[in-house]
């Protein structure tokens, strides 16, 4: 049995009982422990299966996550267990490249004070508006979702400057380096923009070293992980102005506390973890589990796409 902790559309679902009649799939909006006991696969978004379930869950081969983050998941038992997990990598490239490019063009071109000025019936040119073209940016993270930013930058002339833990080439990157070398480069950048997930290695990566490194003029974008960076440093970096402007659709602590000083800093752009969103994001998952599912089906169990590896997190 298929068990599904969440409630596809109607379109995703009939699709899926046509292509497989045989198999018996239940769809639910919370984790039951009747049906956990049967479950041989369950398909989820990663954040809502504890240790107990996993415990119940006594026939369980393979857990498919609908998401590229597992770090919210009971990683520990389910390694225990032996039971391999697949993701969805990959599938968040389009909508959050789209999205950071949006952003960087917005504050490139003082998209917010059109607006701001706009609704107050204002007609004042007195905006201060810089070309992309020709800048620097550097990349944490350079993989699916970094390369596909870095594509995009390409366009607009961008320099690109990848950072990884290994330093090896990447997709649209001109140059790279690993996460011991990110500050030497950080001075050349006017962008920094990180989709860099969640581990041991990229927790408080970035430092007040790393900020006191860069421009006084960089724009500083997180949309990876709100571990990143420890909101305090986050916060100083901005009222110093040792950098120029962040927008960050992660934090530390989701949802953002309304009482958080960065709802109300001005050279601050508060996203709240929006930018994977998309209307075709579930398409895009069953992309991936409807062949996976053929493997699995096969006895191609080594074959199935997008393995997570939970020592790592990703």
């Amino acid at each position: 049995m298929i068990y599904f902790t969440f409630d596809p559309r109607p379109d995703l679902k009939e699709d899926l009982l046509k292509s497989f009649p045989n198999e018996e799939f239940v769809f639910s909006r919370t984790v039951e422990n009747t049906d956990l006991a049967r479950a041989e696969i369950i398909v989820t978004y990663g954040e809502d299966l504890t240790e107990a379930h996993i415990a119940t869950a006594k026939n369980l081969q393979w857990i498919m996550v609908a998401s590229a983050g597992i770090e919210k998941m009971p990683n520990a038992a389910i390694a225990a267990r032996g039971i391999p997990v697949t993701n969805v990598r990959g599938i968040h490239k389009v909508p959050m490249a789209e999205s950071v490019l949006m952003h960087i063009l917005a504050h490139y071109h003082s998209l917010p004070q059109i607006y701001q000025y706009e609704t107050k019936h204002e007609w004042k040119r007195n905006l201060k508006q810089r070309e992309l073209f020709g800048s620097t940016a550097v990349i944490l993270g350079p993989g699916a979702i970094g390369g596909e930013i870095g594509r995009l930058l390409k366009g607009f002339n961008v320099t690109t400057i990848g950072c990884n833990r290994s330093g090896r080439d990447a997709a649209y990157m001109d140059k790279m380096v690993c996460f011991d070398e990110l500050k030497s480069v950080l001075p050349a950048a006017d962008i920094v923009v990180s989709v860099l997930p969640d581990t041991e290695e990229t927790k408080h990566l970035m430092t007040a070293q790393h900020f006191d490194a860069m421009k006084d003029t960089a724009l500083f974008m997180n949309f990876g992980r709100g571990s990143l960076v420890e909101t305090n440093v986050l916060i100083e970096a901005l009222t110093e102005n040792k950098i120029g402007a962040a927008v960050c659709d992660v934090f530390e602590t989701e949802p953002l506390p309304v009482d958080s000083p960065l709802w109300d800093l001005p050279n601050m752009t508060v996203s709240p973890h929006v930018s994977s969103h998309s209307s075709r994001y579930l398409e895009r998952s069953f992309a991936i589990f409807k062949p996976n599912l053929e493997k699995w089906r096969s006895g191609n169990h080594e074959e199935l796409e997008n393995f997570v590896d939970l020592t790592l997190g990703y």
